[in-house]
Formats: structure tokens, C-alpha cells, sequence
């Protein structure tokens, strides 16, 4: 008899499995911060309601399931990436649940909080230079993998389809259904592209007049954990710069106010790179309003602020 078998009925019938908790994450709507923007709607994708506290737990789903399915992901390999940190969360959970060895590697100034909660998953971490950003781990990662390839599944995040996948199958099927096809502005910033490249790609199919605004750091030495600055970083493999209606560019201190008005005028802790897209979502919203026109914009709070609490912008 299988364990799920001998669960009491109720817990067959009613519960659900850890991982079947990803995603269906709630849209908030930001009141006070569109209270400045006549006609134009902000709404907000939670996406720290997700088991792991992040938007990274769908891509790391549909990576691990992906390389289950392709036979690369095998009993006794070990899951091996480059992160800043939420995709490795993500790994190193989902790793816990299934049994998977999980090792990371990521900037050594990655945040205080990260580092605790990788080690409580029990997740391996190697240090990359903090100087080289993202771009230092992506480069440690694949020395290590180099060296032992039979040893390890590197679903290599930046360059994995089933990154963007999980959003084009998820994500944005469910803002199409909780604004009931009323969005009008789909706003995201870019770390691997995957939440961005996947819901524009099925907007695009399914939504076309819809705008999608990619964001990005203005500066190729900024202060947003997790994105990229595409004209200086390594350019992920799923990125397709063709993809956007336009880009905007987002200050590492602009992103940063936004994080402690989000906490003080909405009562929502989320992390830097939410404030970032809330700034974003923003810019689109004044241009809205200057042109004379309404819309409905939709952006992502890719996760809490439990992870940044150590941060020293919060005392600014």
C-alpha cells in the first residue's frame, strides 16, 4: 500500500501536495498607488503566496518536472544552477521534497536572509565574486558542472524553455481570467526574462492588443538583487529583445523608495525587484494619464520582503 493510499479519505480528497500550491496566486489591486492616476488601474500579481516566497517557484517546478520527463533528472544526480537567489529557494524546496541533492552557486553578497534559508533547506552553496553579480555565479556553475557533468542536472535557468513555459502556461492565462480580459498593460523587469518573455509570448497569442513593458536596472552597477542590465550582463538565451513594446528603465533608488512606500501605504512587504516593477508600472500609468487614456495594468510582485529585511535602504 502506497502512503498517499493509506492517508485517511479526507486527506486524499481535500488536501493538496506542497507542490501543487504553486501558482493560482491572488491579484491585489494598488489603490494608493494609482490614487494619482485618474482612469488608470495597478494591479499586482502576489507572488510570494507561492510555497518558496517567489515567482522563481513556477520555473523551478517546470525545469525540475521538465528534466524528470527528458530523463536528465534522475534518482542520486544533484540539482546544480546559477542564482541570485529565489530561483535556488525554489531548487532547494522543491529539492527537500522530492529527495533531490540540490548545490547552488551565487553571489556572495546575495542577502543575509537567502543564505539562511538555503541552509535550512539544505541546500549547498558556493560563493561567486559579489562584483560580477549573476553573471560571477553563472560562470562558477558552469566550472563546477564542467568538471563532473555525470554527476549533477543543471537546468541552467537562464537558457532553459521551460523557464518562460511556466509563465506562458500559468501566469499569464491566469491574469487573462482575474481581470477578465481587461488588462490592458502587462509591466515586468528582467532577471533570466522567463516571467517576462512567457506571459508576453501568451498575451501576444491570446491578448495582442495588450502592451507588454519590459523593465531593466538603468545602469549596469545597480542595487536590484536578481535583475539584469541586458547592454552589460551575460544575455540569457530565452531573452528575445524584439519581444517588448518598449523597455523602461528603472534607478536601484527609486526602486527602493517604492519598496517602503509599497510597506507603508499599501501594507505590503514585497522585495526590491516588486518595487522596481511598481515604479514601472507607474511610468506607464503617468504616460497613460498625460495621453488622455485609461488602462488596466498588471505587474508582478515577484516576492516578500522577508528576504531583504537586513537591508540598510529600509532606515532611509
Amino acid at each position: 500500500m502506497t502512503l498517499a493510499a493509506a492517508c485517511p479519505p479526507f486527506a486524499r480528497s481535500g488536501s493538496s501536495d506542497l507542490l501543487s500550491l504553486i501558482g493560482n496566486t491572488p491579484l491585489i489591486p494598488l489603490e494608493r498607488m494609482a490614487a494619482d492616476l485618474p482612469g488608470v488601474w495597478i494591479f499586482g500579481k502576489a507572488e510570494y503566496f507561492n510555497p518558496g516566497g517567489s515567482v522563481k517557484d513556477r520555473a523551478a517546478l517546470n525545469m525540475i518536472l521538465e528534466g524528470e520527463r527528458s530523463g536528465l533528472l534522475t534518482p542520486g544526480k544533484t540539482i546544480l544552477d546559477a542564482t541570485s537567489g529565489n530561483t535556488g529557494i525554489a531548487y532547494a524546496m522543491i529539492g527537500a521534497y522530492k529527495g533531490y541533492k540540490v548545490k547552488l552557486c551565487l553571489p556572495k553578497n546575495a542577502s543575509m536572509e537567502r543564505k539562511h534559508m538555503l541552509k535550512a533547506y539544505g541546500a549547498e552553496m558556493l560563493f561567486s565574486d559579489p562584483a560580477e553579480g549573476s553573471d560571477g555565479a553563472i560562470r562558477l556553475c558552469r566550472e563546477v558542472y564542467s568538471a563532473d557533468p555525470e554527476r549533477y542536472f543543471y537546468p541552467d535557468q537562464y537558457n532553459n524553455p521551460a523557464n518562460w513555459k511556466a509563465h506562458y502556461n500559468g501566469t499569464a492565462l491566469e491574469i487573462i481570467a482575474q481581470t477578465e480580459g481587461r488588462i490592458t498593460h502587462f509591466v515586468s523587469a528582467m532577471g533570466t526574462s522567463g516571467t517576462f518573455m512567457g506571459t508576453t509570448r501568451r498575451l501576444r497569442r491570446d491578448m495582442p492588443q495588450v502592451k507588454c513593458i519590459s523593465a531593466q536596472p538603468n545602469s549596469g552597477f545597480h542595487g536590484l538583487e536578481g535583475l539584469k542590465h541586458m547592454p552589460t550582463a551575460i544575455v540569457p538565451g530565452i531573452y528575445d529583445a524584439g519581444l517588448a513594446d518598449e523597455n523602461v528603465w528603472i534607478d536601484t533608488d527609486d526602486a527602493y523608495e517604492m519598496t517602503r512606500r509599497m510597506a507603508r501605504e499599501e501594507a505590503l512587504l514585497v522585495g526590491i525587484s516588486a518595487g522596481a516593477n511598481l515604479v514601472a508600472a507607474r511610468m506607464v500609468g503617468l504616460r497613460l494619464v498625460e495621453a488622455g487614456q485609461k488602462g488596466v495594468i498588471v505587474t508582478i510582485l515577484c516576492d516578500g520582503a522577508e528576504k531583504y529585511l537586513s537591508e540598510l535602504f529600509w532606515n532611509d
